[in-house]
């Protein structure tokens, strides 16, 4: 079992010693990449090497229990260890989405529900938003469209990590599952009989992608300008600081009209195009990618639902892995860890069967 580890252990001395010559860290571009892949390694160099002295102490403590039965109970305890040991393994092995590290933009639309589903797409982004604050990621609202009662049509938000993250824990790694449809059912502000009411908002979530990523040729771009609008500021309907990006061979549009200049806004519009773009490409590329990404929003309609808010009872049901706790309060507050743990088990479990 797990003889293909060792080729792994191989890699990672052979990173340590690279890793140990300063001129290797002359081409910072390519040490990150020697460390990113280091860090990647060590946790299951680590567990492989505790698995194996599991192993070696078992067949010592059974040699001993020939003669002394007190031994006999540690026996049962080394083994226990290593079932334990063998199960971390497995998962460590899992392959990895070579996007997990990577940092995402967010975008939230309302759908099904009108005002109402604006205003849960507020809930959504002020609970992302804190989620973000309690595990230390950047956020950056890019663009936005806001409703007539304080709740958003549709808005974009960068999520970044601070530094380099543990493996498994990059924000897409976390925040990949939360693609879909969202439903909430509650009693809106603006029902007088009390009703409960059923509405939606879309939740795209893509890889962020750097300008290493993604080439894109200046002359397949279609660049128009245009008046923002929305609430009130000196740059609002009096300028052309709006900027919608078009890419001519694909047909993705990004467009941004928060910054109040132009040459802003076309930065920002610029990050959404490569980034769909990237995810573009990785659907071409993997079929099981595309397929998970497709599926994220179909349509925002009521019944192509992932996840259930229900206010009156308090509770979170996510339909995909069967998730439901009681706690609705405290996730809307950005408390999600367990809702994202629970699909990221899912996820582990899935590949280890399939594996």
């Amino acid at each position: 079992m797990f003889e293909a580890v060792e080729e792994l252990v191989g890699e990672h001395a052979d990173l340590e010693r690279k890793l140990a010559d300063p001129s290797v860290h002359a081409d910072q571009a390519n040490a990150r990449k020697l460390n990113k892949r280091y860090a990647e390694l060590t946790p299951i160099v680590a567990a492989y090497r505790s698995w194996k002295q599991t192993g070696d102490d078992i067949d010592t403590a059974r040699e001993l229990a020939a003669d002394d039965p007190d031994f006999a109970a540690e026996v049962k305890e080394l083994e226990k260890q290593r079932e334990e040991l063998t199960e971390k393994l497995r998962l460590l092995l899992v392959p990895r989405d070579p996007s997990d590290d990577k940092d995402v933009i967010l975008e939230i639309k309302a759908g099904a529900g009108g005002d109402e589903s604006a205003l849960f797409a507020g809930d959504l982004l002020r609970m992302y938003l804190r989620y973000a604050e309690r595990v230390g990621w950047k956020t950056e609202i890019i663009d936005s469209t806001e409703s007539e009662l304080g709740g958003y049509k549709d808005v974009q938000v960068a999520v970044k990590t601070r530094g380099q993250t543990e493996p498994g824990q990059g924000v897409w790694a976390r925040l990949k599952y939360e693609g879909g449809v969202h439903r909430v059912q509650r009693v809106p502000a603006t029902e007088s009989q009390g009703r409960i009411h059923t509405s939606a908002a879309g939740v795209l979530v893509t890889p962020e992608a750097e300008e290493v990523d993604v080439e894109i040729n200046p002359n397949d771009l279609r660049i128009d300008v245009y008046r923002s609008s929305g609430p009130g500021g000196q740059s609002v309907n009096t300028t052309d600081s709006a900027v919608r990006i078009t890419h001519i061979p694909t047909g993705v549009v990004a467009s941004c009209q928060n910054e109040k200049s132009q040459l802003q806004n076309k930065q920002q519009a610029m990050r959404i195009l490569r980034s769909r773009l990237l995810a573009m490409a990785q659907e071409e590329a993997e079929k099981e990618a595309a397929d998970a990404r497709r599926s994220q929003v179909r349509t925002v309609d009521r019944s192509e639902k992932i996840r259930t808010y229900n206010f009156p009872e308090n509770r979170i049901s996510d339909h995909r892995v069967g998730f439901k706790a009681y706690n609705l309060d405290q996730v809307l507050d950005g408390d999600l860890d367990a809702v994202i743990q629970a699909c990221v088990d899912a996820d582990s479990a899935a590949k280890l069967a399939a594996a």
